[in-house]
């Protein structure tokens, strides 16, 4: 007994070491933000009293840089890294493990380097001490958190190339200690090489090895700066931390957390029934029906992957039980869930108006029109697959009384738009403190009223929650590593002048861009994406007439497609394993949902006053 105790205990440990920190941090930021805005409004403006909230934000910043740098390590852990996987999928079995083991190689480099330089601001902060404004928090405080995320990410990352080389054995370890040398030389050594090619060679052969994407942005600014030979190494670990620093990144973050609170506490199964109600009795009911349903949780979710999800996992399984095929069910989730991040609350638009400084209230106002038009456009095609090919509605009609009592259960999720877009447009809450509202609410309702949430699974939906912002918050902040570069060698200037000095016409611009998004779309992430061509392309758009809220609804929809086409595409695969059917098949079945979400973005392209309209009133 005493030999397995201490086993026991190092395991359990090692399974759980970031989840109190995650759980801790997650739950206060929830709990502070929206007692920021019940004692602004609640206790200042309706009753008078004088409370001091200047240090709420602060910490509630600390709480979230924290969970996500360990929730970046649990996410290693768990493999949960976003990555591009094309060519994984096509590499033989017996050599995946080799793969596997050079993305980890790759990644530990970057972790390595930011826990090393971050003790060099650690020990800057010792010998000339600095503190945060409000809060008065030694910032050596936050830089230890900085080098304690990346730490544990190396030592995830080790325990991971232990278990490949068990599996593999000593030699493939060190042909993916070789291969990441060799990639590293020419850069360490300081050969003649621009800083514009080693950020796109090393970015691109990282992503095309399937090395996640946040390390790929990471090693290639890291490795750009370092080229320079004038820039300080240590500019790699600010960003990493400075980049996450920032009050409106909290809204990804509680969006992201009330979607998944929602979906796992049962207000998805709410929506659904209620647009079967609305929908059912027609010629491809459920078809119409799932259409509504990613519409309506959309609105209160914000993303695309948790719309698919959510929903799919209630209306798959029930198309194919009333006779659809399982690849137009998967086809059908796979694109109605991308209305999720296109209507309001979108975080693609949050993450796009944090780069480009446009309103992010705007942005949500605009999507408005492509989101609704994109649901029209797809139950048009719905309905006429439908038809052909006798896939009739349920047989029963419901009363309006029925309708009403459906509405009346689902009140509690309907709700929820009305809290975050009543917020924002009401001058009650920022957007952030929207989504943080929102996320409390999503707990709330799912512990005490729908009960999906209890004693049991509470702790790991939370995990859940920061695991899956730790992957998206830790490419953003890699992201600035190689923004910071661009910026500096002016790549999106010279970027704007080569492609206006091929063509100045507002028609030709736009189609050529579109063309260009969809290919990105196709290839690559659609935040990193986003984050990349976002500060390149909006000054390009400016000079031929393009508002950047207009261009922002623009490449948010194009991106929007490529969550459903090869190779990339998250919702294809999403939908892929909810449907149990070969994603290429899936892939076919949405060709005519596809050519409709093209014709949206024609319409939101060429009609910018039917766009733009609702912004206006904003």
């Amino acid at each position: 007994m005493s030999q397995t105790t201490p086993h026991n205990i190092l395991h359990w440990i090692d399974e759980n070491f970031e989840k109190p920190v995650i759980v801790i941090c997650l739950l206060v930021a929830l709990i502070l933000i929206p007692y920021q805005v019940f004692t602004r409004y609640i206790l200042g403006t309706w009753l008078q009293f004088n409370v001091d909230t200047s240090m709420v934000e602060e910490l509630s910043l600390f709480c979230f840089i924290t969970a996500i740098y360990f929730g970046a390590s649990l996410s290693i852990r768990r493999r949960k890294s976003l990555r591009m996987t094309a060519i994984m999928e096509l590499v033989p079995e017996r050599w995946k493990n080799l793969v596997l083991m050079f993305n980890n190689c790759a990644f530990l480099v970057l972790t390595g380097l930011i826990a090393f330089l971050s003790t060099d601001m650690m020990e800057a902060q010792i010998r000339l001490p600095q503190v945060t404004p409000t809060l008065r928090m030694p910032y050596l405080v936050h830089y230890t958190v900085l080098f304690v995320g990346f730490l544990l990410m190396s030592i995830r990352l080790v325990q991971d190339l232990y278990k490949l080389t068990r599996e593999s054995g000593f030699g493939q370890l060190l042909a993916a200690a070789a291969a990441t040398a060799l990639m590293a030389a020419p850069i360490v050594m300081r050969a003649e090489i621009g800083v514009t090619f080693i950020l796109v060679t090393v970015l691109a052969v990282c992503m095309i090895f399937g090395v996640p994407i946040a390390a790929a942005l990471g090693l290639a600014g890291a490795g750009a700066i370092y080229s320079t030979g004038y820039l300080s190494l240590n500019v790699a670990a600010q960003q990493s931390f400075t980049s996450l620093d920032s009050f409106p990144m909290l809204a990804i973050f509680f969006f992201i957390a009330a979607g998944v609170f929602m979906g796992r506490g049962g207000l998805s199964a709410d929506l659904f029934n209620l647009a079967d109600k609305l929908m059912g009795g027609r010629t491809g009911g459920l078809a119409l029906t799932t259409i509504v349903a990613c519409t309506l949780f959309g609105a209160i979710s914000g993303s695309a992957l948790a719309t698919v999800a959510a929903i799919g996992m209630i209306v798959v399984p029930s198309m194919v039980e009333r006779g659809y095929s399982r690849p137009f069910a998967g086809a059908l989730i796979a694109c109605a869930g991308t209305i999720g991040a296109m209507i309001p609350p979108s975080n693609p638009f949050v993450l796009y108006g944090i780069i480009t400084n446009v309103s992010i209230g705007k942005l949500f106002m605009g999507g408005i029109v492509p989101g609704l038009l994109t649901a029209l456009l797809l139950m048009i095609v719905a309905w006429w697959i439908s038809r052909k090919n006798g896939w009739g509605g349920k047989a029963e009609r419901h009363t309006w009384s029925e309708v009403f009592a459906c509405i009346w259960r689902a009140k509690w999720a309907l709700m929820v738009p009305v809290i975050i877009l009543g917020g924002i447009y009401g001058g009650i809450m920022t957007a952030t403190e929207a989504s943080a509202v929102a996320a409390l609410y999503g707990l709330f309702v799912g512990i005490f009223v729908l009960r999906g949430i209890d004693r049991h699974n509470i702790v790991e939906i939370i995990v859940e929650c920061v695991v899956m912002c730790a992957a998206v918050m830790l490419i953003v902040a890699m992201a600035h590593i190689f923004g910071y570069v661009m910026a500096i060698e002016q790549i999106p200037d010279h970027f704007a002048r080569m492609i206006l000095g091929f063509t100045s016409d507002r028609v030709t611009m736009l189609l050529m861009v579109n063309v260009f998004l969809l290919i990105v779309g196709a290839l690559m992430d659609p935040i990193v994406a986003t984050i990349i061509l976002a500060p390149i392309l909006v000054p390009v758009m400016q000079q031929v007439g393009v508002s950047p809220l207009h261009f922002g609804i623009i490449l948010t929809c194009n991106l929007c497609v490529g969550f459903v086409t090869p190779p990339i595409g998250c919702c294809l695969y999403a939908a892929s394993s909810i449907a149990e059917e070969r994603s290429e098949l899936i892939a076919r079945a949405a060709i005519p949902f596809l050519v409709a979400m093209l014709v949206m973005l024609l319409i939101i392209s060429f009609v910018p006053d039917l766009t733009l309209y609702l912004t206006r009133f904003v």
